[in-house]
């Protein structure tokens, strides 16, 4: 599903493993590109090409293997590409056992060294009037950020609210009290009108998860 906003065009790329999402996010008036999450080469590639956007980084919302898997391989094509995730993302984005890659028979080690640590409250700047407001949002695991732009009120939730379904806490570093706080401090930051881009599964409507 691809949709566009006032000022944003957010197309969603289903990923090979797991059905994971990835998003690329940009702008009607610049050549700019961000994605949320990076999976499957090949979609991103042509997504960006076709329009010829320019990749400038990328936001993780957890360091789980089916939301980072592609970051070598995007970042060899874009190696300015700057990677924000968590300071306990850091730690994962270059461990095998962290990130759960090892126990697919897939190890996957971050290879680059433009990762930059956010925290919550942070904005970091996308186009010359959207920024992107950091949330903490640990639970699922402890690295989850959630991604909200309020000018365009979209948010991207990761694992840390997928719609429908009850986040995941059965994984070693998860935390099933972390989990409910984040997903309560998702519906309250937000309004009826939010639309919830999840790390699986298809977006929706803040109104329809509130009742």
């Amino acid at each position: 599903m691809d949709l566009y906003y006032k000022m944003l065009k957010i197309d969603t790329i289903v990923n090979s493993i797991f059905n994971s999402n990835t998003y690329i996010i940009s702008d009607t008036k610049s050549s700019d590109a961000w994605l949320v999450d990076c999976g499957d080469l090949e979609p991103i590639l042509t997504g960006l090409e076709k329009r010829q956007l320019e990749l400038k980084g990328i936001f993780i919302t957890h360091t789980h293997f089916d939301h980072i898997y592609g970051l070598n391989k995007i970042t060899k094509e874009y190696p300015e590409t700057i990677i924000y995730t968590s300071e306990v993302g850091v730690d994962a984005l270059s461990d095998s056992k962290l990130n759960l890659s090892k126990y697919h028979e897939m190890p996957f080690v971050y290879e680059g060294c433009n990762d930059v640590v956010c925290k919550e409250g942070d904005n970091i700047k996308l186009f010359s009037e959207v920024d992107m407001q950091v949330i903490e949002t640990p639970g699922h695991n402890p690295s989850c950020l959630s991604f909200y732009i309020p000018i365009q009120n979209v948010i991207f939730t990761g694992d840390s609210l997928i719609p429908g379904i009850k986040t995941v806490t059965y994984f070693p570093k998860s935390n099933k009290t972390l989990a409910k706080e984040s997903e309560v401090k998702i519906m309250h930051l937000c309004n009826q009108f939010t639309i919830v881009h999840p790390g699986h599964n298809e977006s929706i409507l803040l109104k329809y998860l509130k009742g």
